[in-house]
């Protein structure tokens, strides 16, 4: 970065801060955000970190750092409160994967199923939902369903099926969508960094597929990642996520090496999603200033979308 770069950066924050100030505004920013949209967060997390925050702010203004469905869940957690995101565009593969119409049909094929929905959905599909789950804790809320009560799974795959071998649940219904990013990743790629590192620990997220699980010596969601990372003797890992967690976890780590899977697209260094790194510093001070990209909510969808929210802070 050059020393122009850097200081339009610190201008940026310093102006942030201001506009914080002046709206009585909080940062959330998830993990895969840049790094100097992190630094200017108040708080940086996973999902379930993210959406606590949101709960039990007293801010008049929440201004998500991260992408469209995030910004929902804010919403319905805190109804009174603006809740805008820097770009409306910032949407998620692994949301759009599950159109709530979609979704509607394929519940209604299947009567009697307590309804288990990842947090990566739009809020249509969290309200026809029972429960709601994070990677962090998608484990407790299937074990949290009576063994012989039959489970639909939405919308991971990769998640479902893994925590489905956790449990040992035979009456588990997956929706079949995934998200691009964890889907990417090259099992060859890995391998070759093991063999060149052979005494990092490879840390992988749960949204990735099967054989990708099957060589982590760590599963977890970014902030189960970040806490192995912290706590580990060992000194090199190899990341398995999207990499913008690795600027959380150099910063809590500055004496350990953390290396970038490779995706099976060779023409591309590291698996970032498009949509986390449209969120920039200058649509965060446009954002604060107008008040732009609001999200609105019904009163009826905040409702029927509360509850299964609220079950899944309830469990973890």
């Amino acid at each position: 970065m050059s020393t122009n770069e850097h200081t339009e950066i610190q201008e940026q924050i310093e102006k942030i801060k201001e506009l914080k100030k002046s709206r009585n505004a909080i940062i959330l920013a998830h993990y895969y955000t840049r790094p100097e949209v992190q630094q200017v967060a108040d708080y940086v997390g996973d999902s379930l970190q993210l959406a606590r925050a949101a709960q039990g702010t007293d801010a008049d203004v929440i201004l998500f750092a991260g992408v469209h469905f995030m910004g929902e869940t804010a919403k319905v957690l805190s109804p009174d409160k603006t809740v805008v995101i820097p770009d409306m565009e910032a949407g998620c593969s692994l949301a759009d994967s599950c159109p709530a119409e979609d979704f509607a049909r394929f519940v209604a094929a299947h009567p009697n199923h307590t309804v288990i929905s990842y947090v990566n959905t739009s809020v249509e599909v969290k309200a026809l939902t029972d429960i709601v789950c994070t990677s962090g804790n998608a484990l407790e809320v299937v074990e949290s369903v009576p063994a012989d009560q039959p489970i639909i799974f939405g919308p991971d795959r990769n998640l479902g099926s893994y925590i489905q071998s956790r449990t040992g649940r035979k009456n588990m219904v997956i929706w079949d969508g995934a998200c691009h990013v964890h889907e990417q990743f090259s099992l060859e790629g890995i391998l070759a960094l093991k063999r060149e590192h052979p005494d990092a620990k490879i840390l992988v997220h749960p949204e990735c597929k099967q054989q990708i699980v099957t060589v982590a010596d760590h599963v977890g969601s970014t902030a189960a990642l970040l806490d192995y990372a912290k706590k580990s003797s060992a000194q090199e890992f190899i990341v398995v996520t999207e990499p913008g967690i690795i600027f959380k976890m150099q910063e809590s780590c500055p004496d350990k090496k953390f290396i970038p899977a490779p995706p099976t697209d060779t023409t591309c260094a590291c698996n970032d999603c498009a949509y986390m790194k449209l969120i920039t510093l200058p649509k965060i001070i446009n954002t604060l200033t107008s008040l732009d990209n609001e999200i609105t909510l019904s009163d009826e969808v905040i409702a029927s979308a509360k509850k299964p929210i609220l079950r899944m802070l309830e469990i973890k």
